[in-house]
C-alpha cells in the first residue's frame, strides 16, 4: 500500500533460553500517522522497535519500513528512519552541533547547516549548541537525541519514551515539534508511561502483552468503545437506599448515602442519562450538584492487560 511507511507481518523474537518477546506481530501504520504502543514493562514494546530498527535480530517474520525490507534492504530502510532510544546515550565530550551534525554525515546526507539549525532551533537547542553533551541536563539531553534521530531528515521517527526525566515545559514544546513533523508527512511511533500523552496526541493506539498485539484501534474510539463514563448526583437529603423507580438503571449509593453513582458507556449516549434525571426528579429527588468523569486511557490500558506490571 502506498499510504503504508510501516508493514510488519508475522515478526517474532525467542532470545536464547525460549524467551517468546515477540508473538507473530502483525502490524501497519500509515504515512503520516502518530501511533502509540502501550504496554505493561516486558511486554514488548522495546523490543519490536529494536527488532525493526536492526539492534536485535529478528527469529522469524518481514517488516517494510517506507517500502524497503527491514534486513535485505537494510541500509535504506536504516536511513528513513530515526530512532531515540529509551538510554541517554550521548558522547559526552562533543558539543551539540558537533553531534547532530556527525550524526547526518552518518546517513551519508550531505551537509545542510540550516537544516541542522531548525531542527535544534525547534528543540530549544540553538543556544546550546557550543556546549558540551556533559554539561547539559537529562531533559536537554533528550533533546539532543531527538535532534540527532532528526538530523537526516527520516521518514519515521521512533520514539521509546521519549519525555521521560523530562520537565514539562519541555515536554511540551517537544510535543509541538512532533506536531509539526506528523504534517509534514512524517511517520511517528511512540512508547509512552505518561498514557495522557497518547490520548492527547496520538492517532491510534496498540496495546502490547506478553510479545502479542491484542489491539489496535484509533485512540478516539477506543475512548468510545472501552471508556466509561461516571455520573454522580449530590443530594440534598441523604438516603437509606436507592429508590426502587431507579434499580434498573444499576445506580449505586454513597456510602453515607449523600449521592448517587451512575457508570456508563459512551455508546449509551446522552439518552441514558436523560431518563435517569426524569427519573430521578419524578422519584422526588432533589439534587445539589452534578458531576460527571471519563476514563482516561490508563484506565482503560490497565483494564485491558488485567493489571499487568
Amino acid at each position: 500500500m502506498n499510504d503504508t511507511a510501516i508493514d510488519i507481518r508475522g515478526l517474532e523474537k525467542v532470545f536464547a533460553g525460549g524467551l517468546h518477546a515477540l508473538d507473530a506481530v502483525d502490524l501497519a501504520i500509515g504515512r503520516g500517522e502518530i501511533f502509540a504502543l502501550l504496554g505493561p514493562n516486558g511486554a514488548g514494546k522495546t523490543t519490536l522497535i529494536s527488532v525493526i530498527c536492526g539492534l536485535l535480530t529478528a527469529t522469524d517474520g518481514d517488516a517494510w519500513l517506507a517500502g524497503y525490507h527491514f534486513q535485505r534492504e537494510f541500509r535504506a530502510a536504516r536511513a528513513r528512519i530515526g530512532l531515540v532510544p529509551q538510554e541517554l546515550t550521548t558522547d559526552a565530550f562533543e558539543t551539540v552541533w558537533a553531534t547532530v551534525r556527525f550524526s547526518r554525515g552518518l546517513f551519508g546526507r550531505r551537509r545542510d547547516s540550516a537544516y541542522l539549525e531548525k531542527v535544534l532551533k525547534d528543540l530549544s537547542l540553538w543556544d546550546k549548541r557550543n556546549d558540551m553533551l556533559m554539561t547539559l541536563s537529562g531533559g536537554m539531553k533528550r533533546r539532543v537525541m531527538i535532534a540527532k534521530a532528526l538530523s537526516h531528515e527520516p521518514d519515521i521517527l521512533f520514539l521509546d519514551e521519549p519525555t521521560a526525566g523530562v520537565d514539562v515545559e519541555l515536554r511540551r514544546g517537544m510535543w509541538q515539534v512532533i506536531d509539526r513533523l506528523r504534517r509534514q508527512g512524517v511517520t511517528i511511533v511512540l512508547t509512552t508511561h505518561y498514557l495522557e500523552e497518547a490520548e492527547q496526541m496520538a492517532d491510534r493506539v496498540g496495546v502490547i502483552n506478553h510479545g502479542r498485539v491484542i489491539r489496535v484501534e484509533p485512540t478516539e474510539s477506543l475512548m468510545r468503545s472501552l471508556g466509561q463514563k461516571r455520573l454522580m448526583l449530590t443530594l440534598d437529603q441523604p438516603l437509606e437506599a436507592v429508590p426502587d423507580a431507579l434499580s434498573d438503571y444499576g445506580v449505586t449509593l454513597s456510602a453515607d448515602g449523600d449521592a448517587l453513582h451512575y457508570h456508563y458507556h459512551h455508546h449509551d449516549g446522552a439518552d441514558a442519562v436523560q431518563a435517569l434525571l426524569r427519573d430521578v426528579d419524578a422519584a422526588g429527588l432533589r439534587l445539589l450538584d452534578v458531576d460527571t468523569y471519563e476514563s482516561s486511557l490508563e484506565e482503560i490500558f490497565m483494564d485491558m492487560v488485567g493489571g499487568t506490571s
